[in-house]
Formats: C-alpha cells, structure tokens, sequence
C-alpha cells in the first residue's frame, strides 16, 4: 500500500524536529501539569485570528493538548490553537483526541449536532462527543515529573478520564453516570481534516482513542457546545446520512464507514474489537 507524501512526512518528524519547527511547544519534561497557557489567545495576530468568533470558545483555544510524534508518544504540550492551525497541521503537527460513542440500553446512540459558536467544524453532526485529553498527567496517562514510561493502558486511562471530563462540560452528564470502568477501548485512528473547506484556517490531525460506553445518564447540554442532540438507532442514523441538508464531522464520516455498524452489531461483545494497532487514515 502507498503512503501519501504527507503520511510521509509526519512519519519522518522526529521530536526533536518537531520541538525546532514548532518553537511555542512546550517539550514534555518542561511542562507543569497546568490545563491552560493563559493569555495565549491575545496577540495582535490573534485578534484577526479570532475575528468575530466567540468569546467563550476562544478561551478554550488556551487549552493545552498533548503533541505526538508518529508513533503516539507524547512529547509536549501545545495549545490547542497551535495544533488546530493548517498552517501547523500542513506541516506534520499531530495530538492526541478520543471520540466517545454513548449508547442507551436500547441500543441508540446519543448523537450531537456541534454549536454554532465552535471554531472548528460548527454545526456537523457527530458522535456524542469529541475532544482532546489535555497534557497534564491526569489525562497523559504518565506522571512527567518522575519520567514515568508511557504505554498504551497508561493513555487510554487518560482518554477516559478526559472523556468524562468533557461529557460533563458539553453534554451535562454527571461522572456518576459514565464511571471509567464502564468505558471500552476499541482502537485508535490517525487522520487529518481541514474545517469546513480546503482553504479553511482551522483544521484537525490528530490520532483519535475510540471510547464505547453503553449507559442511560441524564444529560444537559450545553448551548455553546452542543447545538442539538439525541438518540439514534442504527436505521436512523443511515437514513440521517441519506439527507443532504445534514453535514457530518469529518472523524465520524470515517469511523462509520470503517467500524461503526459492526461494533453495533456486537455491543455486549466488543473486546473482540479491541485492535492495539493504529489505523493510519491520511
């Protein structure tokens, strides 16, 4: 199978390539444990940036996500406006993601429409919800600070515990209602999308730790997240992608289209789908 130039690319990038060409990321060993990178958003340059956009999502661009190289070892920090910029992105930038699918126990899958007020890819339908761990060690999966190795159980603890986090944030569901333990890890996709268009400023690449929860939580959402939601069974969702008026996120296009409906078929049996291996998508 041939690899695009830009698969390539990412693959060639050693860290400390990446820590050179990128010089406002923060290399792993330096960083200290804080969610954010206050006032990283405020620059001149930022302002035109953030022209119009709302104030509230423009605060979460301060977030700092976690920087990876091609085989998903962490390696820094970067705000999660350094990693959602093309102009990075076309140039190998890579972080980490989760994408949860929430089913209830009949079988439906929660479904959210994003806001209108999201920087990046505002308005698509997706699953119930994706974001980004953040590089602090809770969600690393690694304490830093002692040089703790990093492995693949280590990082999918900390995909679930930002997963949480975030169904809590944008959907309003309490932790109680989605404990760790309940969550399943099936695999990982490495993928990259501009958003909303070619030319488009913002974008995605990331390598995304795929989250299966079945559970019937109460749930909230909110308005500068979530434009609409609900639940879905299998039929519906296939007729939803029949319609034209709706648009879909770019990672949910290309799960459905790759794993979806069979892990649907096989709720209360996935650890046959659990794959340790990244699906490279690119």
């Amino acid at each position: 199978m041939t690899t695009s130039a830009y698969h390539q690319l990412v693959q060639s990038l050693t860290k400390e390539q990446i820590l050179k060409k990128f010089d406002d990321i923060v290399p792993l060993n330096e960083t200290t444990d804080t969610p954010s990178t206050a006032n990283s958003t405020n620059s001149n340059e930022d302002k035109e940036l953030f022209k119009d956009q709302d104030e509230e999502q423009i605060k979460l661009m301060e977030e700092n996500c976690i920087v990876l190289d091609y085989n998903d070892v962490p390696i820094g920090a970067g705000t999660k406006k350094t990693c959602h910029l093309m102009a990075n992105i076309n140039q190998g930038l890579l972080h980490r993601a989760f994408s949860v699918f929430l089913f209830d126990h009949n079988e439906k899958l929660l479904l959210q429409q994003r806001a209108d007020e999201k920087i990046t890819f505002a308005n698509m339908w997706t699953n119930t919800c994706c974001s980004h761990p953040l590089c602090v060690s809770s969600e690393l999966g690694a304490d830093t600070k002692v040089n703790e190795e990093w492995s693949l159980e280590k990082a999918v603890h900390g995909a679930k515990v930002a997963a949480q986090r975030k169904l809590d944030q944008e959907l309003g569901i309490p932790a109680e209602d989605i404990p760790l333990k309940k969550f399943k890890f099936l695999t990982r996709i490495h993928y990259m999308s501009p958003s909303g268009g070619a030319y488009s400023k913002w974008g995605e690449h990331e390598i995304d730790y795929i989250l299966i929860i079945k559970a019937n939580p109460r749930y909230t959402p909110n308005p500068n997240e979530v434009g609409d939601s609900k639940y879905v069974s299998k039929e519906e969702l296939k007729e939803m992608f029949k319609d034209s008026s709706l648009v879909f996120t770019p990672w949910f296009k290309l799960i459905c289209e790759s794993y979806l409906f069979k892990w649907w078929d096989n709720l209360d049996n996935l650890d046959q789908f659990r794959n340790e291996t990244i699906d490279r998508m690119l």
